[in-house]
């Protein structure tokens, strides 16, 4: 569920940190610039895990700050497909089921990736499994707030980033930043094996 990605990038530290340790001083501004946000094709940042690699600061012409090159690694979050995950249900629609990590929202099951004989509810607002068994037919209901197991299935990145005619991208191997990771990040999950759904279900 979360990997630590390698990077390479030069980072400005202003003035006011000055009097600080650099590497303190440098790990503050990345993770003010990263965590929380999502890079196209990385995953969600997380936290900074630690700086493999300083170079010489330096300071350009007209800018007060210092500059310096840095290698680090960082934590972020990018389930592998297939991997089974538990989650909350956060919220639910004709078209599907979202889930919820705590840290993250953007998880959808659609209506045809749920248990089979699965229906939508217009009265109650949510999935109900029509799960037979031998005595008899049962509704399972999937209840906002419930926990489920599911299974990562897809991911999808959009790039949200604002492009005007004749711009160039940053030199960065972390660029474009997305400060919406729910726009920029989605992953679509899969319930319809056994022993995925509602944890309630396969209890007992």
């Amino acid at each position: 569920m979360f990997v630590l990605a390698l990077v390479k990038q030069t980072v400005r530290v202003p003035a006011e940190k000055f009097d600080r340790d650099v590497d303190q001083a440098i790990s503050e501004e990345l993770n003010l610039k990263f965590a929380n946000k999502v890079v196209m094709d990385v995953g969600l940042c997380i936290a900074l895990w630690d700086i493999v690699k300083r170079g010489e600061s330096f300071i350009l012409p007209g800018d007060s700050g210092h500059h310096t090159k840095v290698e680090f690694r960082y934590v972020v979050f990018r389930p592998f497909m297939d991997q089974i995950l538990v989650g909350r249900i956060k919220n639910c629609d004709k078209s599907a089921v979202q889930v919820t990590l705590g840290f993250f929202d953007d998880i959808f099951i659609s209506g045809q990736n749920l248990q089979n004989n699965s229906k939508f509810d217009e009265k109650e607002h949510t999935w109900v499994w029509e799960y037979e068994s031998e005595d008899g037919k049962h509704e399972l209901f999937m209840d906002t707030g419930e926990e489920i197991r599911f299974k990562v299935i897809e991911e999808c990145f959009i790039d949200t980033t604002p492009s005007a005619p004749g711009s160039e991208a940053p030199d960065s191997s972390l660029d474009p930043i997305k400060d919406n990771k729910k726009m920029s990040y989605r992953i679509q999950a899969s319930i319809k094996e056994s022993g995925l759904g509602l944890l309630t279900w396969w209890m007992g």
